[in-house]
């Protein structure tokens, strides 16, 4: 395959995704963790298409996982599930907004009763409801407003 300016510049941006979802725990904080992990994931189809999406999907649960900021490993798979969905409402819907909360919605029901199902920690299970919901819909406002500011 030859390396083209095209290619760079999609390799580039893949990477400087992945690296932000990389560093996004570190932070340490659910909340801003989750809004920069959801509005990756959401740039990431808008500017790399669905497929890289998809993989960005389940790079940050595997980081977080191997670093130790997951409590419970079983989750693993219901939440690259859940990133899965979320980014899926982008590519099915055509409305932002409708995407956005159509897919916040079903993301956090998907981690909320997955969680309410395989875990008995009450701490664990709260972490996995609304603020699942808040997450998605702040990252899809930031993600929507780097877009826009970006212009792609």
């Amino acid at each position: 395959m030859e390396i083209t300016k095209t290619n760079s510049t999609v390799l580039a941006q893949f990477i400087a995704l992945l690296v932000i979802a990389f560093l996004a725990p570190f932070i340490g904080n659910q909340f801003i963790t989750g809004t920069i992990v959801n509005a990756t994931l959401i740039l990431s189809f808008f500017l790399l298409g669905y497929r890289s999406a998809i993989l960005l999907c389940f790079l940050p649960s595997v980081i977080s996982l191997s670093l130790g900021f997951m409590p419970m490993a079983i989750m693993l798979p219901f939440i690259m599930l859940g990133n899965i969905i979320l980014v899926s409402s982008f590519k099915l819907i055509k409305n932002y907004y409708l995407a956005l909360f159509s897919g916040g919605i079903l993301k956090a029901l998907l981690l909320f009763l997955t969680a309410s199902i395989f875990i008995n920690n009450p701490i664990v299970l709260s972490m996995m409801s609304w603020p699942q919901l808040l997450t998605a819909i702040s990252g899809g406002l930031l993600a929507y407003l780097i877009k826009k500011k970006l212009d792609f």
